[in-house]
């Protein structure tokens, strides 16, 4: 689970320009979260992981994430080496308004950066800049900064030893109270993926999980006596996205199985499989790279 709630660095209320320096570094499976304000007047404000504070010559800049409120807005990334700026990522999405409260999570993974605003998957930035590099936090221009958490979020997967599809045994037998998480990466080009939680030496499926990237639909079904139920497809918002890193939690309760990604809540599940004892088999296919599965 992405608790908020291991070992943490809170920086409060800075003044800004704020430029401070990343106490230890930065390592995979840490989390930068960031609440804060977008004023009225904003034209822009930055949020920069740069090695070094020195201002000439200028600091590198390994990942500048600069929202734009000119126009629909935009929000520009890029990385700035001995001086000169790379090419431009932009994202036209714009999840910051101005007058509004923001919360900005930044993932550190292997390969890239992984940023949620506001609870919702934003965008992926891989690294140009090796992440021992990263020193100093630093964020300008026209914003409001309540807390910086710096939060370690345990151990990254490895992400050697799970092929898919995959099958594998529960730790437990499932009651009111189990938890199975799962871990994995989203394929670049991705159809869709399945999660299946089931009763081995048998055809039935307690409970189907099937996000459809294409349309963004996100599918859950039981398998019982020879026949798909009904579908449901409510869902707030569609979590997963091409190439980003999930980690989706599926908690059993007494009446329904309640499904957690990268830490929002996502949707329940009433059972209609009633003998959870018999749920000891998770079944995982499609398009995804699976890292890690446990259960307990």
């Amino acid at each position: 689970m992405m608790s908020l709630d291991g070992p943490q660095k809170t920086i409060s209320n800075p003044i800004i320009p704020y430029v401070g320096t990343i106490l230890g570094g930065l390592t995979p499976g840490e989390l930068i979260v960031i609440h804060g304000t977008v004023p009225d007047d904003a034209d822009r404000f930055q949020v920069d992981l740069q090695c070094g504070s020195s201002v000439k010559p200028r600091a590198d800049v390994a990942f500048h994430f600069n929202p734009r409120f000119k126009r629909s807005g935009c929000i520009v990334c890029n990385t700035l080496e001995s001086e000169k700026w790379g090419w431009e990522e932009i994202t036209y999405e714009m999840p910051f308004q101005k007058g509004k409260p923001f919360e900005i999570v930044i993932m550190i993974l292997k390969a890239k950066f992984q940023v949620t605003v506001n609870k919702k998957h934003l965008l992926l930035y891989n690294h140009r800049i090796s992440l021992e590099r990263i020193d100093t936090l630093g964020i300008y221009g026209k914003v409001q900064i309540k807390t910086i958490d710096f939060v370690s979020n345990g151990e990254m997967p490895d992400g050697s030893q799970f092929g898919v599809p995959y099958v594998g045994k529960l730790d437990t037998a499932l009651r009111p109270g189990c938890t199975v998480a799962i871990k994995g990466e989203v394929n670049k080009n991705p159809k869709s993926f399945a999660i299946d939680l089931k009763s081995s030496g048998s055809k039935d499926i307690a409970l189907h999980l099937n996000p459809r990237m294409k349309n963004k639909v996100f599918v859950r079904n039981s398998y019982l006596h020879d026949s798909w139920g009904e579908e449901e497809k409510e869902v707030a918002t569609f979590p997963f996205s091409p190439g980003m890193y999930f980690e989706l939690i599926i908690f059993c309760d007494a009446h329904q199985f309640k499904v957690a990604v990268n830490g929002v809540h996502t949707l329940e599940y009433k059972h209609r499989f009633k003998q959870l004892e018999k749920i000891n088999e998770v079944e995982i296919a499609g398009d995804i790279k699976l890292l890690d599965v446990r259960s307990w």
